[in-house]
């Protein structure tokens, strides 16, 4: 749906627990693939076909849930005529110091290693841990089975944290006269391949993303007309978004594969603690209508806190619309499926939308929903704090929230901005 956003074939939990009457216990299959490897994330070598890790250089961590304290028993599945490595195993509480760990030494020829019991105190998310005890790399690990105590886990592989998103309450008798939408966000946390959308509405989306180690961007894109799926060069001329004006140094081009449309970035080094400004605005005109993104930077380190003038990003026109701003929206994703076990949390707050007659309305109410891989993890959750909305996923350890659930900001509206570029 979303930029740069991998797609993958969603099933469900693979979830055995043991009848009482059963002789062998309960056993869990944990591709190795599923697995995140550490400390980078983009270390392992995966095979699809088999669920194999074939190498790894680094830690390869595995997460599951028991709902009851008790005993599981570990094993380590290889690739036939895998050479043998001496690893170990530590399983715990997540999150939770202290892990119990478990020495072995896989053998040559055995494709299933038993490597220890440990004891589940608590119920709850529990990590486990795999690493080579000498430095090695970790080489042709096919699957964790887990035994004993009943325990769940994703196991396909679908290593991104699931979307979340925010859906703003808007005046029913204004559903079809908003011009402006304006948000300020604020991240709280900042691991790579993470998009905090916050203006997001029927044809497009606007927010700031964490491209790489040294790269972040502000982008503003617009969906084309059609159903067009995945090839630009397929939509018909009459259908396709145009570019109409851009800032300074902003790339402006084209995108496919979750939708088409205009794309445009700017390469901007937004960093923790400040926060930015997003304003988009939408100017029906017959059966076409403009929509424009701009956004002001506020640094955290500013003594006076002033944000920086508005900069454009770009301005296209959409074809077969004629509307004003619908369907308002803020979300958070995890665009790669490497580092879906890191933490990602932003605030969304200062919510605003200006009538076609210039008349501005606080948000005040909002809704929150997950993709569909949000029915595989539970660390998906929105909620208030602060006088804000927020948005949290990922890392295994963030509490649960029903999906269609209400927020509603306690106290009185702050102020729109007073800056409004013309």
């Amino acid at each position: 749906m979303h930029t740069f956003a991998p797609h993958f074939s969603l099933v469900a939990i693979l979830a055995l627990s043991a009848p009482a009457h059963a002789q062998e216990p309960a056993s869990l299959t944990i591709p190795a693939f599923c697995g995140y490897s550490y400390p980078d994330p983009s270390a392992a070598k995966r095979d699809r076909k088999t669920g194999a890790v074939k190498k790894c250089d680094g830690e390869l961590h595995f997460y599951f849930e028991s709902a009851t304290p008790g005993q599981v028993k570990v094993e380590i599945e290889r690739l036939p005529k895998t050479l043998a490595a001496a690893i170990e195993i530590s399983v715990g509480p997540h999150p939770g110091n202290n892990p119990a760990r478990a020495k072995g030494k896989l053998a040559a020829n055995d494709e299933t290693t038993w490597m220890g019991t440990f004891g589940l105190h608590l119920p709850g998310t529990h990590k486990l841990i795999i690493k080579s005890i000498d430095g090695t790399p970790l080489i042709g690990i096919k699957a964790i089975v887990l035994s004993g105590s009943p325990a769940n886990a994703v196991t396909v592989e679908r290593r991104n944290a699931s979307s979340v998103h925010l859906w703003y309450d808007v005046p029913k008798a204004n559903v079809n006269d908003i011009e402006w939408f304006y948000c300020e966000l604020t991240p709280k946390t900042d691991p790579l391949w993470t998009y905090y959308m916050a203006t997001g509405w029927h044809r497009g989306y606007f927010g700031m993303q964490v491209n790489s180690k040294t790269e972040r961007r502000v982008i503003f894109s617009v969906w084309d007309s059609g159903n067009e799926a995945v090839d630009r060069k397929k939509v018909k001329a009459e259908d396709l978004v145009q570019l109409i004006k851009k800032g300074d140094d902003v790339h402006a081009g084209g995108f496919g594969n979750e939708g088409t449309g205009g794309h445009s970035h700017l390469v901007h080094d937004w960093k923790l603690g400040d926060t930015i400004r997003f304003l988009v605005r939408a100017q029906p005109d017959g059966k076409h209508t403009t929509y424009t993104g701009w956004f002001s930077h506020v640094h955290g380190d500013s003594k006076s806190q002033q944000p920086d003038p508005w900069q454009l990003v770009a301005s296209f026109k959409a074809p077969r619309d004629g509307k004003h701003l619908h369907g308002l929206y803020s979300f958070s994703e995890n665009f790669s499926g490497r580092n879906g076990d890191r933490d990602r949390q932003a605030d969304y707050g200062n919510v605003w939308l200006r009538t076609k007659n210039g008349e501005w309305l606080a948000v005040r109410g909002a809704k929150f929903t997950h993709d569909g891989h949000g029915k595989l993890r539970s660390d998906r959750r929105g909620g208030v704090r602060d006088g804000r909305f927020f948005l949290q996923h990922g890392n295994f350890a963030t509490r649960t929230m029903r999906r269609n659930s209400k927020l509603t900001l306690p106290g009185k509206a702050g102020s729109p901005p007073a800056d409004t570029p013309k």
